[in-house]
């Protein structure tokens, strides 16, 4: 597959059926139309993973209960992965315990690490990690319906405190939670009252996990039921080019661009007043990108949605990749500028200087949602303007630019 071709052939087909196929699942899958996950009886298909905590049934209820204080988290997991999902299912925690909802969650039996911002994370064998959609009993926060990364990054979508969603959960009595995950989307609903709409793509499939929290008082309980699924495909990383040679794209202005070992390694001098882009033969619209960089020098930048016209050679989005500042900020050229900047200190917790970096892109309709090493750097949403374009990789004029970037990789 050659530079971009992938990422094209995905877009198209996502602004042409996936767009319509989200509003025709919104306005005809119900509660009747997700199948049971939990057969009302027994645990069969569910696995228990950490902690001390025990799980029962009871009359077509499952009952979580702390055993021990301070015993450690403990999940009930379903032996199935899933990708993209709607799921519903109704929670009621004892006053006083806090639970949640893991989705795409994983547990390895060693340990493993991941790379987060600037530092590599080692989760312990057998530990639970992943998204959790928040069970909050604490009545002066109510975050309920939030998204949470357990043993990995922490709070990704906290709600703020008493936001309409967390009002709406009941303390102490039922609720009925929604999730839904489509690709980088994920999106819940507290008692049918909107809380999250979270995009990341750094876990696209996983398990599915009920929480006992630990708790100060043994006695605690925790129960879930109505628990059901409908089962909506899902994605897969595949690579966006050959690692091979720049067909089904072009060069504009100045720069040296070569593949070495299926990296391409770009140059360019300062003497250069003209900006150098290699740039995709055809439009892109809707899609979800990621690329491995590293910036030796100089400034450079994933584009996207863009024109070939404007005194840099291009007009249009830019998600920022630069050697020292800004990395991962959102810039529109020839246009409004800076339309989601970071600031300096939070580019030091996510951007590694002079070494690989990874940077995801995802663009559907008027949201834009940039990450760097899992961390989101910038997002702008609602936005009625460019809907599609070509992409490039840039070299920045009137600069010493070097550059190195691979693993070019579409959501399909």
């Amino acid at each position: 597959m050659n530079l971009f071709t992938r990422i094209l052939a995905v877009s198209l087909c996502a602004t042409s059926v996936v767009s319509a196929d989200v509003d025709v699942y919104q306005t005809l899958i119900t509660s009747r139309d997700l199948p049971s996950i939990f057969n009302g009886t027994n645990l069969d298909g569910w696995i228990k993973r950490g902690g001390k905590a025990t799980y029962a049934v009871e009359d077509g209820v499952i009952v979580g209960t702390c055993n021990v204080k301070s015993g450690g988290n403990t999940f009930l997991c379903t032996e199935k992965e899933y990708g993209d999902f709607i799921l519903e299912l109704e929670i009621q925690a004892d006053n006083g315990l806090n639970s949640g909802v893991q989705i795409r969650s994983h547990c390895f039996e060693t340990n493993t690490t991941y790379d987060f911002g600037n530092k590599t994370i080692t989760i312990p064998a057998n530990r639970v990690h992943g998204y959790q959609v928040e069970v909050d009993h604490r009545a002066g926060r109510r975050w309920s319906g939030g998204i949470y990364d357990e043993a990995r990054r922490g709070w990704l979508f906290p709600l703020g405190t008493n936001s309409p969603a967390g009002l709406a959960f009941k303390i102490g009595e039922w609720n009925k939670y929604r999730i839904e995950c489509r690709g980088a989307s994920i999106k819940t609903w507290v008692n049918d009252i909107p809380a999250a709409d979270f995009v990341d793509a750094e876990t696209i499939k996983g398990f599915i996990g009920l929480q006992v929290h630990s708790a100060e008082k043994p006695e605690y309980q925790v129960r879930f039921r109505n628990i059901r699924l409908k089962e909506l495909g899902e994605h897969s990383w595949k690579p966006a080019w050959n690692g091979k040679n720049f067909e089904e794209a072009h060069i504009l202005g100045k720069g040296d661009w070569k593949v070495e070992n299926g990296v391409i390694h770009a140059m360019h001098s300062k003497a250069d007043k003209e900006f150098g882009h290699l740039v995709s033969d055809n439009d892109v619209s809707d899609f979800t990108m990621r690329l491995k960089y590293k910036a030796v020098k100089g400034n450079s930048g994933f584009y996207f949605r863009i024109e070939e016209k404007g005194f840099s050679g291009v007009t249009g989005f830019q998600a920022e990749i630069d050697a020292e500042k800004d990395a991962g900020g959102l810039y529109e050229t020839n246009g409004r500028g800076w339309v989601s900047q970071p600031t300096a200190d939070d580019v030091k917790k996510w951007f590694k200087p002079q070494d690989w970096n990874v940077m995801t892109v995802v663009a559907k309709g008027g949201r834009i949602t940039v990450s760097v090493n899992g961390y989101k750097s910038a997002e702008l949403l609602h936005d009625t303007g460019r809907a599609s374009g070509k992409c490039a990789l840039q070299l920045h004029g009137d600069q010493d630019v070097e550059m190195f970037f691979k693993d070019i990789e579409v959501l399909e």
